[in-house]
């Protein structure tokens, strides 16, 4: 079995200046920080039982290998980002927890059907006998907002990201888009919304959204 490349020779500024260098401490440099990064990748597998259990063992180990090598490529191209303002080891880890996130969910996303068609979102929700009335017509007020103040395009990633927890990134693969086009659509929606709530009395004027609604706003 072969060691671990040891990063103890290492300090936090010492790792710019060796994974810059040339010869045998470049190597052993860039050497450490890819076992680093699979050990992050592997943590980050673990910490995703579902998305493991639906992937199967074997994915998940090619999975885990090629989003270490993805942070790799990453951290390298970002050097001149990394300001000292805490361990670099810390700084690179966190590449490797993204990327293997992403990578995950997306790899389990990808077979199921994703329905992007027009939906008609939240339907008009009766006050029943365990619902307060006004948190019924709070839904009530949100569910006329969305039809009538959202486009199309903006009921569906709604409906998407909100309702059916779909990853961003596996969302914007659907719809031919990118993570920044979708943010913007969700922020611009939310906007939307707030006014909306604001014009039918349910939030004062140019106030922040009430504890609990910033997961339906």
């Amino acid at each position: 079995m072969t060691a671990e490349p040891s990063t103890a020779f290492l300090r936090d500024t010492d790792w710019i200046d060796a994974l810059r260098a040339d010869g045998p401490v470049q190597d052993a440099a860039l050497a450490a920080l890819h076992s680093l990064l699979v050990r992050a990748a592997t943590a980050q597998a673990r910490r995703m039982p579902a998305e493991s259990q639906t992937l199967g063992e074997r994915t998940v180990e090619t999975l885990v290998q090629q989003s270490a090598d993805e942070a790799m490529t990453s951290v390298l191209r970002r050097l001149d980002s990394f300001q000292g303002r805490g361990r670099f080891t810390t700084w690179a880890y966190k590449f490797a927890l993204v990327q293997t996130a992403s990578d995950l969910h997306r790899a389990a996303w990808r077979p199921r059907h994703l329905d992007v068609a027009e939906v008609d979102w939240l339907p008009d929700p009766t006050a029943g006998p365990d619902l307060h009335a006004e948190a019924g017509d709070l839904a009530r007020a949100v569910a006329h907002g969305i039809r009538t103040q959202l486009s199309p395009h903006q009921r569906r990633v709604a409906h998407a990201l909100i309702v059916e927890q779909i990853p961003i990134d596996v969302l914007a693969e659907r719809l031919a888009t990118t993570r920044g086009a979708l943010y913007k659509t969700l922020h611009d929606l939310r906007a939307r919304l707030r006014v909306h709530l604001q014009d039918t009395g349910h939030l004062p004027p140019s106030s922040p959204v009430r504890p609990g609604m910033e997961a339906a706003l």
